[in-house]
């Protein structure tokens, strides 16, 4: 009897330590997932482990008990850095990978294409004003595709070569650097490009001696020179850089263009008629005169005009959480302009100190938000395919995401008021700045930011 209890004692003993085996082997796995920058920003596991593990610890744990596999990891990244860096305007083709979306598991092919320009880097800080030169922006333009960097350089490639090994890159002239000189101004960053008939037309934040300011300027197509000339001047300045800009351009009716125009730390502002900061607007391309379409807006970073359907879909920056996918339905509001309830009401909280934003937008007399995002994702630009161009007939909105690395595919009704099916792309340790359906080629264009780069996106 007393052999056989120590043989069960023994086989005990045996399983808990073969279990804190598994465990440790769990924990460890988890802990360098969590710590390194390639994890999935949206796995609630991932975060919750995050959660628990105080940020200068799990920093030590990745710099020291991981130090080869982060390493390792770094040293990928800046070869590919430098990779970027010696091929110059090639535009060469560098990763081509295959990706499956999370709930129906389709497959999709993604092709990288360097693009000549400065990373992002994180090192720096969010808030890291270097950074806001680090933003990129392109346009499909016919047969072409025309890209600005944040430092204002302009270049295009021809359309059919994301066919080919590269896409040999030209640069393009522009007097970008002249009208910051006249208005005695130092660039912050470009916050957008938008083309339509035959017009260029940029966003740019610059600094002079009065403050920072956001404008949108003009500029005749022309692929050897661009020759920019003021289109809209806010005439609005701050004191300090920011990182709540906004800056979008995007097609509207009646001869106008939409511009999406930041709170720009100015807390007042986004409730306030007397200012643009915290709005979108809608210019007229002749005159410059414009007009308010919704107010009470935070960090505006994507922007699209439903022509078919008279609607208005924002994405926009939420403070800690939060984020945004706002829709202004054009025909219901017929009369009024919407409010979107920042700086009183936000599904986020406060950075720091206590939360005192509100969280119903409509109990307050404020325009609820379609979609909200808790964790928040990094919202960005946004694509819109309607049923006629899609190959099984139905709307999708495509929702792109910095933080999350991720494209959001949403099936939508006919009235656009409901989600019907909800899928995601994740693109390992990747932000994505900007997104655009090329109908002539079926392919979604994408610019990435920590490896600069265009890439298209293709459906299997």
């Amino acid at each position: 009897m007393k052999k056989m209890l120590n043989l069960i004692s023994k086989n005990k003993m045996k399983s808990i330590f073969v279990l804190f085996i598994f465990l440790g082997i769990i924990s460890f796995i988890l802990a360098w997932i969590a710590v390194s920058g390639g994890h999935d920003k949206q796995n609630k596991l991932i975060l919750f482990f995050k959660n628990i593990i105080p940020t200068p610890i799990y920093q030590k744990v990745r710099d020291v008990v991981f130090v080869i596999p982060h390493l390792k990891e770094r040293n990928k990244f800046y070869k590919t850095q430098v990779d970027k860096y010696e091929q110059g305007y090639d535009g060469t083709l560098f990763n081509t990978e295959i990706f499956s979306s999370d709930n129906y598991n389709e497959k999709f092919e993604l092709k990288e294409f360097f693009l000549p320009f400065k990373r992002l880097d994180l090192s720096l800080g969010w808030h890291g004003e270097e950074n806001s030169r680090r933003a990129h922006h392109f346009e499909i333009i016919d047969d072409k595709v025309l890209v600005i960097s944040g430092e204002a350089e302009t270049i295009y490639f021809d359309k059919k070569n994301i066919n080919k090994e590269k896409l040999n890159q030209s640069v393009i002239k522009n007097n970008l650097r002249n009208i910051l000189e006249k208005n005695n101004s130092i660039l912050i960053g470009i916050r957008d490009l938008y083309f339509e008939d035959d017009k260029v037309y940029i966003s740019m934040l610059s600094e002079n001696e009065r403050g920072i300011t956001i404008n949108a300027y003009q500029a005749k197509l022309n692929y050897e020179n661009l020759i920019f000339e003021d289109f809209f001047v806010t005439n609005h300045y701050w004191c300090c850089y920011n990182v709540y800009s906004g800056g979008r351009l995007e097609k509207y009716k009646d001869n106008k263009i939409l511009f999406s125009v930041g709170f720009q730390g100015m807390w007042p502002a986004a409730q306030s008629t007397e200012n643009t900061l915290g709005k979108i607007i809608a210019i007229d391309k002749d005159t410059s005169e414009f007009e308010f379409v919704s107010i009470g807006h935070r960090n505006q970073q994507g922007l699209k005009f439903l022509e078919d359907k008279n609607i208005i879909v924002n994405t926009e920056h939420g403070p800690k959480g939060g984020d945004e996918i706002n829709i202004n339905y054009l025909n219901k509001n017929s009369g009024r302009i919407p409010n979107y309830g920042w700086a009183v009401s936000s599904y986020g909280v406060n950075y720091t100190g206590p939360d005192t934003l509100l969280k119903s937008h409509s109990k307050y007399g404020f325009d609820e938000p379609f979609k909200w995002y808790t964790p928040a994702i990094g919202i960005s630009q946004l694509e819109y395919l309607p049923k006629d161009e899609s190959p099984d007939n139905k709307d999708y909105m495509y929702v792109s995401s910095l933080r999350a690395g991720s494209v959001y595919i949403y099936e939508m009704n006919s009235e656009f008021d409901k989600i019907l099916k909800e899928d995601r792309i994740w693109f390992n340790s990747k932000r994505i700045r900007d997104i655009k359906y090329d109908k002539e080629t079926n392919l979604f264009f994408i610019l990435f930011e920590f490896t600069p780069s265009i890439s298209v996106l293709k459906k299997l």
